[in-house]
């Protein structure tokens, strides 16, 4: 008996120890037409298995110890509820969506609760004119980052180290990537208790930052990074490039300091 016992703790330990990541799908909520001619999500989602999708990253976070899981509404208290990291990507402009779903203050609102209630918040953003600014650098100034609407490591044709950022040893939360690609991103100013994560080696600006709020965290980082595309089969494995192990780094580092 004392063994079966023993056995049944061990499985419902096991299960306690799964957290999960919710993607969000509403304030990034975009349609193309298939070769059917039907129009179909897409972009920077779970299920997107294509160059514009998260499917891979998606692998890397089950891998690391998350469920993946979506959310189609607008975030609320009660549907934040058992997310661990909850991560917006890219919220749509008019022209990428016909009514979009911008972040409102009562968006704001519930988000700011689960963080303060110990939740982990990461806001994956885009250069100029890719990514719906005005609301959501509503919501990341309530935390002391603002996205300055720029167009920063612009890369021409396949000059691929003209994107090259590099991450000093003994980074606490990139761990074993050292050359990372990013592409057109913006760069942040922070206030507040905001610190950086990644800043350009030589022109100093910061392309990814975190701050503390109450119990929880937020992280924001001036590209979409880690879709298919660039994990790592449009670079190759040569020359160094490392968005896998970043993409797995952070992963873990979320699973690690997720309540």
């Amino acid at each position: 008996m004392m063994v079966s016992c023993c056995f049944v703790l061990l499985i419902l330990a096991g299960h306690t120890q799964q957290k999960k990541v919710t993607l969000d799908y509403y304030f990034n909520h975009e349609f193309k037409k298939n070769n059917q001619g039907e129009l179909v999500r897409f972009h920077y989602m779970w299920e997107d298995t294509v160059e514009s999708g998260y499917s891979k990253w998606g692998n890397i976070f089950k891998q690391s110890g998350f469920a993946l899981s979506s959310l189609d509404t607008a975030p609320t208290v009660e549907n934040l509820k058992g997310t661990a990291v909850y991560l917006i990507v890219d919220p749509d402009t008019e022209l990428e969506t016909a009514k979009p779903n911008y972040i409102e203050k009562a968006d704001i609102k519930a988000i700011r609760n689960y963080v303060k209630q110990g939740g982990i918040l990461v806001v994956m953003a885009n250069d100029s004119g890719n990514v719906e600014f005005k609301h959501l650098n509503k919501l990341t100034e309530s935390f002391g980052i603002h996205l300055n609407e720029d167009s920063k490591s612009k890369v021409y044709k396949n000059n691929y180290e003209m994107g090259a950022f590099y991450i000093p040893a003994g980074d606490p939360i990139f761990s074993t990537a050292h050359k990372v690609y990013m592409k057109e991103v913006t760069s942040l100013k922070l206030y507040k208790n905001a610190v950086p994560v990644i800043t350009h080696q030589t022109e100093k600006y910061i392309v990814a930052a975190k701050a503390t709020y109450g119990k929880g965290t937020v992280m924001v980082i001036g590209d979409p990074w880690f879709y298919n595309e660039y994990l790592n089969g449009h670079l190759g494995n040569n020359n160094g490039w490392e968005n896998d192990k970043a993409a797995a780094d952070l992963s873990r580092w979320l699973f690690k300091n997720s309540r």
